[in-house]
């Protein structure tokens, strides 16, 4: 009778379409900067990190393997003082264009001031109650972040849940007191102030221009490459009314890292007229990117 039972679990199983995690994340971790780095204190460091990252269950949706967010974490370790590391990171994350072979970069974010704690053979717990470890709490609000702007760039506000959790730890991460949570700084790279850019009312026209970018524009080009094209540029007057309401904003950076070339390239078959709209609007939101811009001729 056991055996027989197992058999129909086994038959079940294998019918159940295989649901896994949100996030198909690579990490790496540079210890350059430190002589003589002990191989096997980072490498459990890379492991444990790596749980939080590709094992944690972050949101109640169902992914199938091949649904999972392409994301990396690059970590560079600047000093390291007993258990105490100063670092830096770069998150990525990318989402497939409908119907072609085309990535496109939704997050290319560099955060300078990355500060933890870490003891070899630590286990990394997510709590979502209590935070007291800021290695957790930086990996997770990057987690929701890059969850959100997935979200997002598939239906309107599809993001906001996830948003609202890294607000969550953004506003939790105060009693930590460590670089990057400051409120308000003004800097494009402190993640409070992402946290709230990416929740705030004022920030509402990133949103429609995220979803409209990509679902009505880069999704439709493999159909009509002409009307995908124009659904992005009209996308920009979104991007003027974040200009308007928040010329700081640091969701205006993570256009310019993440969107601004792909723009540029997917405007070069524009008219005329068109790429000169688009040149005006870029010229005024990125005054720093022109060597990118420039290549609207």
């Amino acid at each position: 009778m056991t055996r027989y039972i197992l058999f129909i679990i086994t038959i079940i199983m294998a019918v159940i379409p295989a649901q896994s995690q949100e996030l198909n994340a690579k990490l790496s971790i540079n210890t350059k900067k430190i002589p003589a780095a002990n191989a096997s204190l980072f490498s459990d460091m890379e492991r444990s990190i790596n749980q939080i990252l590709v094992n944690h269950k972050w949101t109640n949706a169902t992914f199938n393997n091949n649904e999972r967010i392409d994301c990396t974490v690059a970590i560079s370790i600047n000093e390291k003082n007993d258990n105490n590391f100063s670092a830096e990171m770069q998150v990525t994350s990318r989402r497939p264009v409908y119907n072609s072979s085309y990535i496109t970069t939704l997050l290319n974010f560099r955060d300078t001031k990355f500060e933890f704690s870490y003891t070899q053979g630590e286990s990394l717990d997510v709590n979502n109650v209590i935070l007291n470890n800021n290695l957790v709490a930086v990996i997770s609000f990057y987690a929701y972040v890059i969850i959100g702007l997935d979200f997002d760039s598939f239906s309107l506000n599809g993001g906001a849940p996830y948003f609202a959790k890294a607000m969550e730890i953004a506003n939790m991460a105060q009693s930590l007191n460590t670089k990057g949570w400051e409120p308000f700084s003004g800097k494009n790279d402190n993640r409070y102030d992402l946290a709230v850019a990416l929740t705030d009312e004022s920030s509402k026209s990133f949103h429609s221009f995220w979803y409209n970018y990509h679902r009505t524009g880069l999704d439709e080009m493999s159909a009509n490459p002409s009307r995908g094209r124009i659904h992005m540029i009209e996308a920009m007057s979104d991007l003027r009314k974040l200009y308007e309401a928040r010329p700081s904003s640091p969701l205006l950076a993570i256009i310019g890292e993440s969107k601004l070339d792909e723009i540029t390239r997917v405007c070069s078959q524009a008219t005329t007229e068109e790429k000169q709209s688009v040149k005006k609007t870029l010229n005024q939101l990125f005054p720093a990117k022109g060597y990118l811009i420039n290549n609207l001729k």
